[in-house]
């Protein structure tokens, strides 16, 4: 997406920052003081799904949103590392390089496996391990068949330079977001679906989803899951059609100090669809050490 274009329409524009910090140039969405809250989301979307969710949490967080790597306003410096161990190295050294030590990491679905293996190698000042918290998380390999077809697939459509580029023709982007949307079990407003709208119309943040799709391995995480000593929630929607909730609960079962919560009537985008009921969640988890 063009910064100068599109960013004074994006949600929290005002909150805003270009931060280059090799091999990528960051957007990153800055508020509030006191201890880091570092939010992640998902595959294929943006710092817009925290819209609702950022103010709240500036009024008790240092609150850091960024787009990964090539996603939303970020600009990839290599197409290279879009799998989840490199982007978790090059979170953690913007991380370093701004001097931000996040106390909470918030993952949405791939961003909370990011969130997981940043707790690995990240400190808070008195050099315990930041919270994490997960929303539908994605900690599960594809099951059967969709074991080897999905991520083969996945690296067919990201070597061909035709498939974004075939991805994003035509006019109705409105309707396909929509579809998309509602494949995962959550229903949004039609202002939530017109900057998936926009995101998918983009050339270069559908091939960066692609490359991450094809470049990423749960497999560099998931042995590490009883040896990540941070407390962790894990929170669910019932709904979701995405990332079964089993997900989550098998992976808590592994997580030495991990709790679920799951709620009724959200789907994936649960942060997105109710956001006051995930942060009454999140606060009073929070408030609870």
């Amino acid at each position: 997406m063009d910064w100068t274009r599109d960013l004074p329409d994006w949600p929290l524009s005002s909150l805003s920052h270009r931060i280059r910090n090799r091999p990528h140039d960051w957007h990153v969405q800055i508020s509030g003081a006191g201890r880091t809250a570092l939010l992640l989301h998902g595959a294929a979307a943006s710092t817009h799904s925290w819209r609702d969710m950022i103010p709240a949490l500036a009024h008790s967080f240092h609150v850091v949103a960024l787009d990964l790597p090539g996603q939303g306003f970020t600009r990839a410096g290599t197409r290279r590392r879009l799998g989840l161990t490199a982007m978790s190295e090059d979170i953690a050294a913007l991380c370093v390089a701004q001097g931000w030590q996040p106390d909470v990491i918030i993952g949405h679905s791939a961003g909370a496996a990011l969130a997981l293996d940043l707790a690995r190698h990240m400190a808070r000042p008195d050099g315990t391990p930041p919270d994490v918290i997960g929303i539908n998380a994605a900690l599960d390999r594809f099951e059967g068949v969709a074991g080897w077809l999905f991520p083969m697939l996945a690296k067919v459509l990201a070597l061909n330079p035709l498939t974004a580029t075939a991805f994003t023709i035509g006019r109705n982007h409105a309707g396909r977001a929509r579809r998309l949307i509602e494949s995962t079990g959550s229903t949004l407003d039609e202002q939530g679906l017109s900057y998936y709208a926009r995101l998918i119309a983009d050339r270069d943040h559908v091939e960066a989803t692609l490359q991450m799709m094809a470049q990423w391995d749960i497999d560099a995480l998931l042995p590490y899951l009883p040896a990540i000593d941070a407390r962790c929630l894990l929170i669910t929607g019932a709904r979701d059609a995405a990332v079964s909730p089993q997900v989550s609960e098998r992976a808590a079962r592994l997580l030495p100090t991990a709790e679920t919560h799951c709620i009724d009537g959200l789907g994936h985008l649960a942060h997105e669809e109710d956001p006051t009921a995930i942060l009454k969640i999140i606060s009073g988890w929070l408030a609870c050490p």
